[in-house]
């Protein structure tokens, strides 16, 4: 039977408040409650409170976030009270809106956002007997974050989501957070791939616009920071390890042509990739960004590492043409002879044996072609047995005095680069 009235008590409210709905024009906006006195101003209060249950998704090119949220409106429309034996409050869905006023708060800077209405429209609309109001969204909403990439991926990010309403300024209608700074819960469970979450707050203030005046606006605050790892990865590990393989042709013999220049374009051609990708993914912004301060200078090392083999190539032929002089050998006999020991062996010896060599050579070639070829192949066996025993002194002892200041100076610079770079931006 207790259960009978209830619901016999429920039902009666409900009707008297259909009855009083349809009688009076509840579109309009209500007046100052009689319980509370505004002295000073004839707005009506409406309280705000936010539950962020997700953050869906953050693009740095389009620069704005997703955010699905519980947005609960609170105020007071004397027209709605309505008599209670038990002071139970009663709940409607999204159908009774259109027939009361409801605040008409909308999101400042949002490009998109919707109510979600699985299986029904998600709207809840609470009324109390004295007249209080409880309206709740379930909404998902993208707006715009101002975001600065001068310090990217090093950076922390400071995104906001503005609440204003759109026709009554502050004279009408005064938004305010219900429970201050406690109006804002967060989801326990909120996590990002590439941000770390560091702080979710509540502010309030103003917004002036020059044909309507000035409106209430509340704001909700979030600093992002972004995680390192995944660009430590994909961009700066790949980076670090192309230069240092720039190094590698330092230490191989300057006569090496293929070898040293083949590496040199290899790793310029890896640098240029690595640029391009990282720039793919960014907004096109006009200045620089962190990763591009690394990434080119990362890209002049190998740049230079390559100049400074056209330096040393340059360098060893100007010095090859002063020894032959100095020797009296004609150029044409030095450019066969080298011709010769490069398709030997890939390297230049510039020792006693490869002169006695070539005097030889030219002296069997006046015997006959037969004698010639034999002798030929004799001193390429004997310089194979001599290249196989010797390495490490031959490398020495063929090495450019650039291609010897080049083994420290490149890495010297290079590491004090990073230790710059790193206490600079981290």
């Amino acid at each position: 039977m207790k259960e009978v009235r209830l619901d016999h008590t429920l039902s009666c409210a409900v009707s008297q408040l259909h009855y009083l709905i349809n009688q009076v024009a509840y579109e309009a906006v209500p007046s100052i409650p009689s319980s509370v006195k505004y002295p000073l101003c004839s707005a009506i209060p409406v309280g705000i409170d936010v539950q962020i249950e997700s953050i869906d998704s953050i693009s740095e090119v389009d620069m704005d976030f997703t955010m699905t949220l519980y947005l609960r409106h609170y105020w007071k429309d004397e027209r709605l009270s309505f008599q209670s034996n038990n002071n139970r409050s009663m709940t409607f869905d999204g159908r009774l809106i259109k027939k009361i006023w409801v605040p008409d708060v909308f999101f400042v800077h949002s490009k998109r956002s919707f109510i979600h209405d699985t299986t029904m429209e998600n709207i809840m609309l609470r009324v109390y007997p004295d007249g209080n109001v409880l309206f709740s969204l379930r909404i998902t909403v993208s707006a715009m974050c101002f975001m600065d990439f001068s310090r990217f991926p090093l950076d922390t990010q400071n995104c906001s989501l503005e609440l204003e309403s759109y026709a009554y300024n502050e004279d009408d209608l005064m938004l305010y957070w219900k429970r201050g700074n406690e109006s804002l819960k967060t989801d326990e469970h909120i996590s990002l791939s590439q941000f770390f979450i560091e702080e979710f707050s509540a502010s309030s203030g103003l917004a002036l616009y020059s044909s309507t005046g000035w409106y209430n606006r509340l704001f909700i605050n979030f600093i992002l920071r972004r995680h390192i790892f995944f660009f430590l990865l994909q961009s700066y590990f790949p980076a670090m390890l192309m230069v240092m393989l720039s190094w590698v042709s330092f230490w191989i013999d300057r006569r090496a042509v293929p070898a040293r220049v083949s590496l040199g374009i290899t790793t310029v051609l890896t640098m240029s990739t690595i640029i391009t990708g990282v720039s793919a993914s960014m907004p096109q912004v006009s200045y620089i960004k962190a990763v591009d301060v690394y990434l080119w200078i990362s890209f002049l090392f190998v740049f230079l590492s390559v100049i400074e083999y056209a330096a040393v190539n340059y360098l060893t032929t100007v010095e090859e043409r002063k020894q032959l002089k100095r020797r009296g050998k004609s150029s044409a006999t030095l450019n066969l002879e080298a011709v010769q020991a490069m398709a030997f062996d890939g390297c230049y010896h510039d020792s006693d044996a490869d002169l006695n060599y070539s005097v030889h050579s030219e002296e069997s070639s006046s015997r006959g072609r037969a004698a010639s070829v034999a002798t030929l192949d004799a001193a390429r066996v004997k310089r194979k047995r001599s290249i196989k025993g010797n390495v490490g002194r031959i490398i020495l002892e063929n090495n450019h005095v650039i291609d010897t200041y080049s083994r420290i100076i490149f890495p010297a610079v290079y590491i004090l680069f990073n230790f710059l770079y790193w206490g600079v931006y981290l």
